[in-house]
């Protein structure tokens, strides 16, 4: 009696038992231990599913074995942590798949599972400073200037031909030896401007204006006087901005007729600055020719001053000086708390001071008013002194102290933040240079795994027939990234058509593919029509006819080499994209 109690409770176990093979590991848990989180894939397990093999009485999930280990240890102690050994993005995809929430990682693991989403956001912002200096593809540079529908006709015209290459000269200066050349000059161009523009205020450089004035004598005769209160620049100055200004507007027009897009290049700050401070010079150029007469036109030279602004085109040349731009703007907040607090100091040691100054009577006080309080107390905070104004008293002095440990606390704690973003920036651009542009991706990540539709609740009605994703046939690649449509209105038994291979918003393109088979699968989701050689086809071969006339169809492709695959979808006109 005992003997047959012990029996059926052991059967009894084994039937609460679950066998879980994930990527190759079993797993065994009990199914009470899954319906403690429902509504999630392992909640809803039965035997009708395509992942249950009856022969080793398994469940089957083509998935990642190390992630699964932390999931199921989610089941059964209500506590999600976080792998070190995977990548953050691949443990959200895992989640996603078994239906759980990324928000239940637990806070000792949430620091070190949320670093990918920095690094991706920091990633991002590399990628729009367009830091790359490989040479990008034809194909890659028709889709930038908008001549890809011509590029793939074969059509390109002669200026769709030379425009990216005038382009690359003039603002891509690494992507060859003449764009080095051409930056080397612009960068010339930029610093003898500068220099002309200091240059031309020294005293040194400048000569005295001479003048007609009408000497009032009897006879009323003129004569030519040196007036010494007015210098202008030496004549040489002047026509160093000709050529400087020269290159800038040859330069600019240049850019801006080869540019892929106007309104992005117009739009740009750097552009603006260049055009305002070369516009700058034309109009200082023409006033003094029709408008000498003008009194204080000095202060029209004042607007000359945004030509300095041109250092800022040396960001173009230099992907240091775009990182530290970056690293900026990326630590506005910490730079407008460091505002905020010396703005609060200032304000306050102003204040003390001022009243410090005055408890003792001192007649040579510098204090005389908090607005200069305001002027010592931020160069003292900033560390500067001057010295032009001085406390006098023990009580000012005091108060001085203070001031400057105040001043040096506020500005040193933002400083390592500010460090760290543009270490972080710096490492990620080596990185990133080391890391080939050009990677050839075999298999994309979609077509490595069988496609699991519809809600996670439906998951035991949309995988009741088809075979275990595990036996499912391999997909080897991609054919041709950029050949995207296919358009054939009747594919038959063993026909060998004439594909129409192209993008879907273009016109399509001949081109053949050799077929040897074809092979319906059926599921409740999709049919797919599998063109496979005949070596490899496991199903008897019916004849497909007038495949566009199906909207759930899916046409998949693959050569008979074995090496490439083409996945297309029905779209309009009874055409199929990828």
């Amino acid at each position: 009696m005992q003997h047959q109690n012990m029996n059926a409770l052991t059967n009894v176990d084994n039937e609460n038992r679950v066998v879980l093979n994930i990527g190759g590991i079993r797993h065994e848990t009990y199914k009470a231990t899954l319906k403690k989180i429902p509504a999630t894939r392992l909640s809803r397990l039965t035997e009708q599913l395509a992942n249950y093999d009856p022969v080793l009485n398994e469940y089957f999930f083509d998935r990642h074995p190390g992630v699964f280990a932390q999931v199921l240890n989610y089941y059964r102690t209500g506590k999600l942590h976080y792998p070190t050994d995977v990548c953050g993005p691949l443990f959200e995809e895992e989640l996603e798949f078994w239906g759980l929430d990324s928000n239940q990682v637990e806070p000792c693991c949430w620091m070190t599972y949320t670093q990918h989403r920095d690094t991706q956001e920091t990633l991002a912002v590399l990628e729009r400073l367009d830091l790359d200096t490989e040479k990008p593809t034809d194909e890659e540079l028709a889709r930038k200037f908008g001549f890809e529908e011509d590029y793939m006709r074969g059509t390109v015209s002669w200026w769709q031909q030379i425009k990216p290459q005038i382009w690359s000269l003039f603002d891509e200066p690494y992507s060859s030896n003449a764009a080095k050349i051409v930056g080397i000059v612009s960068v010339f161009f930029i610093v003898i401007s500068i220099i002309s523009f200091c240059l031309k205020t020294h005293p040194d450089m400048r000569v005295p204006v001479i003048r007609n004035y009408t000497v009032r004598t009897a006879n009323g005769s003129q004569a030519w006087v040196l007036d010494k209160t007015q210098t202008n620049p030496h004549v040489f100055f002047f026509y160093i901005e000709c050529v400087c200004n020269a290159w800038f507007t040859f330069e600019i027009l240049v850019r801006l007729i080869s540019s892929p897009n106007k309104c992005q290049f117009i739009l740009s700050s750097v552009n603006i600055i260049d055009f305002i401070a070369t516009m700058s010079f034309f109009v200082d150029l023409t006033l003094q020719k029709f408008a000498s007469h003008l009194e204080n036109a000095d202060i029209l030279e004042f607007f000359s001053i945004i030509r300095i602004m041109r250092l800022f085109k040396l960001t173009r040349h230099s992907s240091g000086l775009k990182i530290l731009i970056q690293t900026f703007r990326a630590s506005a907040k910490e730079l407008t708390l460091l505002v905020f607090f010396l703005v609060l100091g200032i304000v306050i040691f102003a204040s003390l001071v001022y009243y410090a100054e005055r408890i003792q009577t001192n007649p040579n006080n510098d204090f005389i008013s908090i607005p200069l309080g305001l002027w010592w107390a931020l160069v003292t905070m900033t560390t500067v002194g001057y010295g032009d104004m001085v406390p006098k008293t023990y009580v000012g002095m005091f108060v001085g102290a203070l001031c400057a440990l105040a001043g040096v606390l506020t500005i040193a704690l933002p400083v390592p933040v500010i460090v760290s973003n543009f270490a972080m920036y710096y490492s990620h651009t080596q990185a990133r240079a080391k890391l080939p542009k050009k990677r050839r991706r075999v298999l994309p990540v979609e077509q490595l795994r069988p496609h699991h539709p519809g809600p996670i609740g439906a998951a035991a009605h949309n995988n009741n027939t088809g075979t275990p994703n595990r036996r499912q046939p391999p997909k080897m690649g991609q054919f041709g990234a950029s050949i995207v449509a296919l358009c054939p209105k009747n594919v038959g038994l063993h026909s060998n058509p004439a594909f129409m291979l192209c993008k879907p918003e273009f016109q399509p393109k001949p081109a053949t593919i050799p077929i040897q088979s074809i092979t319906n699968q059926q599921s409740t989701e999709t049919k797919t029509i599998l063109v496979v050689p005949t070596s490899i086809a496991t199903q008897p071969i019916p004849p497909v006819n007038n495949i566009s006339s199906s909207p759930s169809k899916t046409l998949i492709i693959q050569s008979t080499d074995k090496a490439a695959i083409v996945e297309a979808k029905k779209g309009t006109d009874d055409t199929y994209f990828l």
